[in-house]
């Protein structure tokens, strides 16, 4: 197996519409090869891993770092383009080894608790509910800027201690960090406005603390919780993106799947016990994730018959590991009833998403509601004019202009 950097473009638009058909042909050519993935400031060469198996494996190998000043120095090293100016990467757990990631995991784990999550069922019921009310029966409407996005971003939001009139500046900032539209400077601007937002925020919270997981981390900083100030400023900003933006691409493309299989809709409607199942085959089905966060090789990684030299770039195709025949049955049939293996929209390994349960829940009250709620679903648009965000890490729908009633 080469490992000759790819001429298959992984930024393009095209490619963003529909990246299944050439994961399929990557796939058929066992092992990795490189390409050229662009990350939030740069492009970078990268191996790309599109098998389930070896995407299981890789995602909870010791040997794919992630700490932060090392993933700099590497990702410098394998710029397409030197000169470019590369983001720095934010101290959190998602950017950090053991044992610092361990510390930070356990720290984020006892104020990220499945109590406080629980504690805000009534209140996500009550928020679906009143989107839901605000729905024009039989008349268009963006589900994805109306209901996919809303919800998680007031849950976070809530989550977070952050007022509702701040909420569309974070949308608007992340959604700038993650299109590939968007420049290196535009980026770096984000970037800085959401930093100085967040230490704002941080800074209001010690004056008036409330209950909310800002305040419980500056508490456990306070109580001796170990985690320094640059740790709990990016982990709010961990916390803040990763909150909201996975979670609606799931509901935008659950929907969607939903549209394009009125069988499959029925079976839920006639049984909404069996929205759990639906929710993870929505994950399954379409990543929320095209590409997990990017690691970096601390030692020689063999992958099938290729060993990956200890300093370069990784990516996990989580969107392409997800329809892999190899793990699943008949992998591009969206299947309500499936069991067996789990999905990997969620990582695997030391990384899993921490938020996980708050997304789960999310999406069995949003589709619970949706699908018992209105019988009948319609696109208000031709299915051809619908468009996926230009982003290499997300999978999600820029709008969805439905009818329902």
């Amino acid at each position: 197996m080469s490992d000759t950097v790819s001429d298959v473009d992984l930024l393009s638009w095209e490619f963003a519409q529909d990246p299944h058909l050439r994961y399929t042909e990557m796939r058929a050519d066992p092992g990795v090869r490189k390409h050229v993935v662009k990350t939030l400031a740069t492009e970078l060469n990268a191996w790309v891993v599109t098998g389930f198996e070896d995407a299981r494996s890789l995602l909870a190998d010791p040997r794919l770092g992630k700490d932060v000043e090392r993933l700099r120095e590497v990702m410098t090293a394998n710029a397409v383009n030197p000169a470019d100016t590369i983001a720095r990467t934010p101290r959190s757990m998602l950017f950090s080894d053991p044992p610092d990631h361990t510390r930070l995991r356990k720290l984020l784990g006892n104020v990220f608790t499945m109590r406080r999550v629980e504690r805000l069922r009534p209140w996500i019921e009550e928020a679906t509910d009143g989107l839901l009310d605000a729905v024009p029966p039989g008349e268009e409407f963006d589900l994805v800027e109306r209901i996919a996005m809303a919800l998680p971003t007031y849950v976070i939001g809530r989550l977070l201690g952050v007022p509702q009139e701040r909420h569309d500046d974070f949308r608007e900032w992340n959604g700038t960090l993650a299109s590939l539209h968007t420049t290196a400077a535009e980026k770096v601007e984000a970037h800085r406005r959401t930093f100085a937002y967040l230490t704002d925020l941080i800074a209001e919270k010690r004056r008036d603390p409330g209950d909310d997981i800002v305040s419980a981390l500056i508490a456990a900083q306070d109580d001796g919780g170990r985690i320094a100030d640059d740790e709990l400023l990016s982990s709010t900003f961990l916390l803040m993106n990763a909150g909201y933006e996975t979670t609606a691409h799931m509901i935008g493309s659950g929907a969607l799947a939903l549209l394009r299989n009125p069988g499959q809709r029925e079976l839920l409607r006639r049984d909404p016990g069996l929205v759990p199942g639906a929710v993870e085959e929505f994950l399954r089905y379409e990543s929320p994730l095209n590409m997990s966060t990017i690691r970096y090789t601390a030692d020689p990684v063999e992958v099938g018959d290729v060993t990956i030299p200890a300093g370069e770039i990784v990516f996990v195709a989580l969107l392409a590991a997800n329809r892999d025949p190899a793990a699943f049955e008949d992998p591009d049939r969206f299947d309500v009833t499936r069991t067996g293996r789990s999905h990997l929209s969620f990582g695997h390994g030391i990384h899993h998403c921490i938020g996980a349960p708050l997304a789960r829940m999310e999406g069995d009250i949003v589709f619970r509601r949706l699908v018992t709620r209105f019988a009948t679903w319609e696109l208000a648009v031709p299915a051809a004019e619908l468009r996926w965000k230009y982003s290499a890490q997300f999978r999600g729908l820029e709008r969805l202009p439905v009818r329902l009633s």
